[in-house]
């Protein structure tokens, strides 16, 4: 019996390794970026050169259909009981969220990515898409209740927390200065490729 379940066992164990080292690879393969936020350096056609915020130069081919949105800002009073917001937010004294930006969806882009989920702007930061339940001022600004389909938050945003929103945009909005936030693909080829670009407008650097 004992060389029975020796035998059979040694093939769990090779399948065992074989999964564990290509989980362990998986973990140490870099992350294929899902966007590009910086400065446009220049136009040609339909192809940006981009100085991102991390400095690298990136090439993004802008397709047929490409998306653009402006970001305009708009004040902390703007955010009404029922709107619809997304915010970024990072872990505060006792167990608080703190916004680090805000930005209020119009009527139209309700629902856009309802829920909670890691975001990439700053360690530590999530993203919470939601709907305005309860606002409560306080001395240092307010504390938002949103809540989303499967839960709800608690987000304290500060008098000089960056609240925007977004307005249609057109291709002109995209020249040599203007800050963007581009979401891309990687081609086969290493290039990149967007469908979705937010610009902002009168120089304003999208904070999300």
């Amino acid at each position: 019996m004992s060389m029975y379940r020796s035998t059979f066992a040694r093939p769990l164990i090779a399948v065992a390794m074989v999964v564990a080292s290509v989980l362990c690879a998986a973990a140490q393969r870099p992350l294929t970026p899902t966007r590009v936020r910086g400065t446009i350096e220049a136009v040609d056609g339909d192809v940006l050169t981009v100085k991102s915020r991390s400095g690298e130069d990136v090439k993004l081919h802008m397709i047929g259909d490409v998306r653009i949105v402006g970001i305009i800002k708009i004040s902390l009073a703007d955010i009404k009981l029922g709107s619809f917001i997304g915010t970024t937010t990072v872990p505060g004294a006792d167990g608080r969220q703190d916004a680090v930006e805000v930005h209020v969806f119009p009527e139209n882009m309700r629902g856009t990515g309802e829920g909670t989920r890691p975001y990439d702007l700053k360690p530590n930061s999530t993203m919470t898409n939601a709907t305005v339940a309860e606002a409560v001022a306080g001395n240092d600004g307010q504390t938002l209740t949103i809540k989303y389909k499967d839960g709800e938050k608690k987000v304290t945003v500060g008098p000089d927390t960056p609240v925007v929103t977004y307005v249609p945009g057109e291709k002109s909005d995209l020249k040599a200065g203007a800050k963007i936030i581009a979401f891309i693909k990687q081609l086969p080829d290493g290039s990149f490729e967007s469908n979705r670009i937010s610009v902002g407008r009168d120089g304003l650097t999208p904070p999300m």
